[in-house]
């Protein structure tokens, strides 16, 4: 009855996930799908899948009506240029409040974890106008140097290096590395996991930034690829077909990486998340 019992949840667990999967992976098949369509059956065709005819057209409309290409490579610039600066940014401020000795650490510490409850909206504000002031605004820097000083990835990496035993340091210092040695050789070959984790979420955050961009940023050729979707919209109403085209082709270069990364991604949340004290 017990092996049973064991193999009926076993099963239940398995559909529960099949299931869940289906509803993440839906809408994702829905605007592949919509992108395929001929602008005036996407409505028509109600709950079906697919329409008469393949529209690769929709493709084509995306690289024509708007420069698509200098947007995609906007976004890549941007994203991949903020992942490593807050990457940096994280593991640097990670190893200080997790190892280095100084008045109010502890307090800093929390005071940095504050910030994660301060929503965007928030900020765009005063940000802005010290860009301004700056005379920054309208320019990629205003796009990558905001939000690469954030206190997630400093908290996920401190939690990691507070698990990693200060034997394998003493052991480095013992063999005459220095402070700046003993984090190159030691602590950073082990964080390979969360950097990853760290560096894939700040991509994403950065390929999906709207609002910060949509503000600070008056020249087309400094759009990025959310900015280039919001003009597939306008007083005529939205082109439905093309901007499913524009936001399939927007959504590969995330899936590429979380695909190429996973085993690493998976290792680092799983190490990472809470361990150390």
């Amino acid at each position: 009855m017990r092996r049973n019992s064991l193999s009926s949840g076993g099963i239940v667990s398995r559909v529960l996930v099949v299931l869940a999967g289906l509803a993440f992976i839906f809408p994702f098949v829905w605007m592949v799908a919509t992108s395929l369509k001929p602008s005036n059956e996407v409505f028509s065709t109600g709950t079906r899948l697919f329409a008469s005819r393949v529209a690769t057209e929709n493709y084509e409309t995306v690289f024509t009506a708007v420069p698509f290409w200098q947007f995609i490579l906007n976004g890549l610039l941007v994203s991949t240029a903020g992942a490593v600066l807050a990457t940096v940014v994280s593991v640097l401020s990670a190893y200080a409040f997790a190892r280095l000795r100084f008045k109010f650490r502890d307090h800093l510490f929390l005071l940095f974890l504050g910030t994660l409850v301060l929503p965007q909206e928030v900020l765009v504000i005063p940000l802005f106008l010290m860009f301004r002031t700056l005379e920054q605004d309208n320019s990629y820097a205003s796009l990558i140097l905001p939000f690469a000083f954030g206190a997630f990835g400093a908290f996920l990496l401190r939690q990691f290096i507070l698990g990693i035993p200060r034997e394998y340091e003493e052991a480095a210092q013992v063999d005459g590395a220095g402070s700046l040695q003993t984090f190159v050789r030691v602590i950073l070959p082990l964080l390979k996991a969360p950097l990853s984790v760290v560096a894939v979420f700040a991509f994403i955050d950065y390929w999906n930034m709207f609002l910060w961009p949509l503000i600070v940023i008056n020249d087309q050729d400094l759009y990025n690829v959310p900015l280039g979707l919001a003009m597939f919209t306008g007083e005529r109403g939205t082109d439905w077909g093309p901007l499913m085209a524009a936001a399939t082709l927007a959504v590969i270069p995330s899936v590429i990486i979380v695909i190429a990364l996973q085993k690493q991604l998976v290792q680092g949340i799983n190490m990472s998340g809470f361990g150390g004290r």
